[in-house]
Formats: C-alpha cells, sequence, structure tokens
C-alpha cells in the first residue's frame, strides 16, 4: 500500500525538506464520526471533538498550519475562542508548530506528556530526541501548557480524552482515546502519535547514550496502540494511517467510512516493520 510505501521510506530516509514541502497543502474539514471532525491540513492531522461546553483540539501541525486551522473550525460553524484544551500527539515542529498561535488565539490550556510539556513550555529541545541534531535547538515557547499522566482522563462537559504514552519517535510521545456517537451507535475513536523510528546524526535505536531506553519505549508504545479499543483511528500524519482513502468512501457510505477495527493493529504492525528495518540498517552501518 502506498502509505506503507511512505512510512518504509522515512524510517530508513533522514527527515528532509523535500518528504515535508507538501504537508501544508490545503484540505477542507469534514467531518469523521459524531462530534469529532479533521481540521488539519493536507500532511498533518489536526482533530477537533466538540460539545456544548467548549472543545478539545488535538494538534497544531507546523506554524503554517494554524491559519487553516482556524478557518476549517469557522467553515465548520464552530469558534476558536471556544476551544478549551489543546492536546498535543509530540513536541516536533510539524505537530506542535502551531499551538502556540493557536492558544493565543482561544485561550485554552495546553496538554501534553511530561516530556512533550517541557519542551513546549521551555521551547528546548531534548537532547534525548532521536532527531535532535537535525532539529532547531530552540522554539518559541507555548503559554499555559500543563502536564498529564500516562492514563489520564480529561473531562470538559461530557466529553473524556484519555492520554496513552507512546513515547519512541519522541520522548513525549502521546495517543488520546475517546468516544464519538451518531444515529444510535459509538465508536472507539483513537489519534494515535507518530510511532516511526526516524533518527538523525548519530542516533541509533539499537544503542543510544542519550535515550537509552528509546527501542524498548517504542516497541512497547506500537503495542498499546495495536491493543487499543479502535473503531476510527486518525494519525499524525494522515497518510500514514490511510484516511484518504476512507475519506474517498464517505460520500457513498457516509462515516461509517472511517470505521475499520483493524486499522490500529495494522498501523502497530507497520510500525514493527518500520522499526525492524532501522535495527537492521543500523547493523549494517557499524
Amino acid at each position: 500500500m502506498k502509505h506503507r510505501l511512505i512510512a518504509t521510506l522515512l524510517a530508513v530516509l533522514p527527515l528532509t525538506p523535500a518528504l515535508g514541502a507538501d504537508w501544508n497543502d490545503p484540505q477542507e474539514p469534514f467531518a469523521l464520526y459524531g462530534n469529532t471532525y479533521y481540521v488539519g491540513v493536507r500532511g498533518l492531522s489536526s482533530v477537533l471533538i466538540t460539545s456544548p461546553a467548549g472543545h478539545i483540539l488535538i494538534d497544531g501541525g507546523s506554524p503554517k498550519s494554524a491559519v487553516q486551522i482556524v478557518r476549517h473550525i469557522g467553515q465548520l460553524g464552530f469558534k476558536i475562542t471556544d476551544v478549551k484544551y489543546i492536546l498535543n500527539s509530540h513536541e516536533h515542529f510539524d505537530h506542535a508548530g502551531g499551538i502556540g498561535e493557536l492558544q493565543r488565539l482561544s485561550g485554552a490550556t495546553v496538554l501534553a506528556s511530561v516530556h512533550g510539556e517541557q519542551v513546549l513550555r521551555t521551547g528546548v529541545t531534548s537532547k534525548g530526541d532521536p532527531q535532535f541534531t537535525s532539529l532547531p535547538p530552540t522554539q518559541l515557547p507555548v503559554a499555559r501548557t500543563r502536564a498529564v499522566k500516562d492514563g489520564e482522563v480529561v473531562t470538559l462537559g461530557p466529553l473524556s480524552v484519555t492520554a496513552h504514552y507512546t513515547p519512541g519517535h519522541t520522548q513525549g510521545g502521546t495517543s488520546w482515546t475517546w468516544r464519538s456517537s451518531e444515529g444510535g451507535k459509538t465508536a472507539a475513536m483513537v489519534y494515535a502519535d507518530s510511532l516511526n523510528a526516524v533518527s538523525a546524526g548519530p542516533f541509533r535505536y539499537s544503542a543510544s547514550k542519550t535515550y537509552p531506553q528509546v527501542r524498548a519505549e517504542l516497541e512497547t508504545s506500537i503495542a498499546t496502540v495495536a491493543a487499543l479499543a479502535c473503531d476510527v483511528l486518525v494519525s499524525a500524519h494522515p497518510e500514514g494511517s490511510g484516511l484518504w482513502e476512507r475519506l474517498a468512501k464517505q460520500p457513498t457510505l457516509g462515516n461509517a467510512a472511517f470505521i475499520d477495527r483493524n486499522a490500529c493493529r495494522d498501523y502497530a504492525e507497520d510500525a514493527r516493520e518500520r522499526l525492524a528495518s532501522k535495527l537492521a540498517a543500523e547493523a549494517v552501518q557499524k
């Protein structure tokens, strides 16, 4: 499948501007299931979960994504000022770079894992990040942040969203789960963090001095995502979970097009294969 080929390339090639050049291509917002909507750009996911008590936004894309996300929220009939929480999958610029501006416009509290929150709050890139040598050492700090624990449930009116620590791609990786209902049926929703074993410079998943537990944590994260109750999956990069193929079926099937109860297991299996390829490549490089 096309998304598996892209994932394999990401596992063995350095992250370059060419690979991410079209991440901010336009994408019209759309309903996923019930009160959950896709409001991100073409290559970077952002999901809005709505309620009368206010809304929860997951991820902010890159710095260039924020303007589109705000516009998409408005197109759907909602207001950025009604977003009360912004949740982050991981602290890289392509998923957290737009959060500062979205927080400023909304006044929302930004939630992330302990490692992720530290990077967002201070703006200082962790030296344990597998891609540290290819990342800027600092980024603009994000205001009004709070760390959440693994398994913590974030509540807002009728909304309940659970944090699942899934480190390995970064130290602060977090996946999020909740439930959405429509037509008398309830779906288990998953926003899965990146599980790609991507590194830069001297970093090795097989042996890292700055993040020695990286391989074990990524393997645990892969198992965590595989075990989630999962009807509708959105991954941090949408093509990684076949979102566009499912969107193409929406005109015929309605929002049921997004239901795939094998999606999380398939996503995890792809990640296992990428990690195996990465470790094999590192063994050859020794």
